[in-house]
């Protein structure tokens, strides 16, 4: 399989390997690291970048069948999130024992949810598409934030201790979630 590697140096201190959603495969590295070490790196990872490709191109041919959103569709998901979300985030936050900010929707292409440094948190309006279960583990996880700004095993443990069986709901938005994500205008 052939592809184009799009190096990107700056100061970090290690190598990253990326397969963006139009198959692009990135590599991030060190200014000092040498042409040929970066050469290395990716022919150590050639599976890897494969497969990835091969994700790439099954989603893309997926997504061919798929009607995009409706500017209408998502102003509706947007309003009925400005209905529901706060007031999960008021019942987690009061069991979680944590504090908030403002909460802001988006239609966002690239996450569920965030959580500034200042307790703001960011939800996608398309979490109105997905089971309960899944919208409480988006807002636990983004509370969650206002305790761990990372994602080190004391956040997931944190994570963990508000919702034990939070995997099925990340495992449901990695599968089905990207089916919605992927019907976003410009995706």
């Amino acid at each position: 399989m052939r592809y184009t590697v799009q190096v990107i140096r700056s100061d970090r201190k290690s190598m990253a390997l990326q397969v963006d959603a139009q198959g692009q495969v990135i590599v991030r590295a060190p200014w000092r690291f040498p042409q040929a070490e970066i050469d290395r790196f990716v022919a150590q990872h050639a599976d890897w970048i494969a497969a990835h490709l091969q994700k790439v191109r099954i989603r893309q041919e997926e997504k061919q069948g798929l009607a995009p959103f409706e500017e209408q569709e998502l102003s509706e998901l947007a309003q009925a999130a400005r209905r529901d979300l706060p007031a999960r985030c008021q019942q987690w936050a009061k069991k979680m024992g944590v504090r908030y900010g403002r909460i802001t929707i988006r239609s966002q292409k690239t996450r569920w949810g965030s959580c500034s440094r200042q307790g703001n948190l960011n939800f996608n309006c398309l979490l109105m598409l997905c089971p309960e279960k899944v919208r409480d583990y988006v807002v636990v996880h983004e509370l969650c934030h206002t305790k761990e700004m990372n994602h080190s095993p004391a956040f997931w443990q944190e994570v963990a201790r508000a919702m034990p069986d939070y995997a099925a709901q990340r495992r449901w938005l990695k599968t089905e979630g990207q089916r919605l994500i992927d019907r976003l205008p410009g995706t």
